[in-house]
């Protein structure tokens, strides 16, 4: 069994987190004792991936839930689900990271890696065939950014062959309750380029407009965001927990979405957001690729798709006719695809349908499109207003950050934003006539291969 070690980090990762776990346990039939309640042996064919198997048959999470303060760890404890963890799995410190990058990844949380290593390497201890790791958290805060990409940093030092995935939650203008963001997010977008395998982004901004223009929720709580992020990472490891005509794993992701090792921030998507919905082939391919159904504020039209992945749930699902869909919307779309990559649609499909209902079909979308540039536009630009002051940067000298580490980060994001633009062209493009391709090859057939 290819095995996956969940790791939640932070207030809202451990929020998510614990929402996350709800959804596929409801959804493998597993009570909150960690009993199987379920009429359909099926559900746990493939359970291992996720969960350890403890005595009296009882299913343990493969969660490693991490805090710097106390309180969002009892709170987890104190749920409705919190009986289901296990007990020693649960770790955090004693006074948190006051929204400080710095402290979570120099020096409050360094001081409880060690201790988090330990677990995971039980955990991976207890594996068969570790397949890799799965982290949620927030990049804007202190303890999610900081002590999350520290983590990352470690997986990748410890279990280099392994995937690292991340479920990452952006910070947005419109819906922003921490001053010093910016700085927070554009370290954690530093470590998570030179560590992360594959990064799956989420925006607050994105999630609050599907709830209150597509779900007509006039108010929406955390709980409610929560929801829309899980039922998307529900949808992306759909395939990895579940029978099906056609998985999809960590690794195939990786390799079929990352076409340059830098150019890994994907761009989820959810359809059909809400209700239980039967839906035509041709209907649900297009409401895959509607800027509406993504959990990103960033319009998918002002850039190009170097890869996209589409994982399809449901019973009566032809594959035949929805590869058929896909090849239409490729070739009516054109521009919308780079044109040096043939093909570009990963597609999956898995054959229990959602828990929306029996006839129920949906589909979970991932786009590798050159368009998140904006997102990380906005967060340097407001970086760079602040640190133009040098404003709140005596926090994070204080923990022993210098202005180097501040500059070193600024330029690292910029030149991957340059390699997006630099790859979003098409052959037809200036930068790629014929005496420029055969510099270009022979460079590929130089030192790169």
């Amino acid at each position: 069994m290819r095995e996956i070690i969940h790791i939640q980090v932070g207030q809202c990762g451990n929020q998510i987190g614990t929402q996350f776990w709800e959804s596929i346990s409801k959804e493998h039939g597993i009570d909150k004792d960690g009993q199987h309640d379920g009429v359909n042996d099926v559900m746990l064919n493939r359970a291992d991936v996720y969960w350890n198997r403890a005595s009296q048959g009882r299913f343990v999470p493969r969660s490693v839930i991490v805090d710097l303060e106390p309180g969002t760890i009892e709170a987890v404890k104190g749920s409705e689900w919190g009986r289901i963890f296990n007990p020693s799995n649960y770790i955090h410190g004693a006074s948190g990271a006051g929204n400080n990058w710095a402290k979570g990844h120099y020096t409050e949380g360094a001081e409880i890696s060690d201790q988090i290593l330990d677990v995971v390497r039980l955990e991976a201890e207890r594996s068969d065939c570790l397949q890799g790791f799965q982290f949620v958290h927030s990049i804007g805060g202190g303890t999610g950014s900081g002590l999350g990409t520290l983590l990352i940093a470690k997986m990748m030092e410890e279990y280099p062959d392994r995937i690292n995935m991340s479920f990452s939650v952006f910070p947005s203008t419109l819906v922003s309750d921490v001053v010093v963001e910016p700085y927070n997010a554009v370290f954690s977008l530093h470590s998570l380029l030179e560590n992360a395998t594959e990064v799956f982004l989420l925006d607050n901004e994105a999630l609050y407009r599907r709830c209150v223009e597509d779900l007509k929720i006039l108010t929406p709580s955390y709980r409610d965001l929560n929801r829309l992020v899980s039922r998307a990472m529900t949808g992306v490891t759909a395939s990895l927990r579940l029978p099906g005509q056609l998985n999809a794993d960590l690794r195939k992701l990786a390799t079929n979405l990352v076409p340059f090792p830098r150019l890994k921030f994907f761009i989820p998507g959810y359809a059909p957001l809400s209700g239980n919905q039967r839906y035509e082939n041709s209907n649900l391919v297009k409401d895959l690729f509607n800027p509406k159904n993504m959990l990103v504020a960033c319009d998918p039209k002002r850039g190009v798709y170097l890869t996209c992945a589409c994982i399809f749930r449901g019973k009566d699902l032809s594959m035949r006719e929805i590869d058929h869909q896909l090849n239409l919307m490729q070739t009516k779309e054109s521009a919308s695809f780079v044109e040096w990559i043939p093909n570009n649609v990963k597609t999956a499909a898995c054959d229990v349908p959602p828990p929306e209902g029996e006839g129920a079909q949906s589909g979970t979308f991932i786009g590798n499109n050159t368009a998140v540039i904006d997102i990380f536009d906005r967060l340097l630009n407001q970086y760079k207003k602040m640190y133009k002051k040098r404003a709140f940067a005596h926090w994070y000298y204080g923990e022993g950050m210098d202005e180097m580490e501040f500059t070193e980060a600024e330029t690292n994001i910029k030149d991957m934003m340059q390699e997006y633009e630099m790859y979003s062209l098409d052959d037809g493009d200036d930068e790629y006539d014929e005496g420029e391709d055969e510099v270009y090859s022979g460079e590929i057939s130089g030192d790169s291969y």
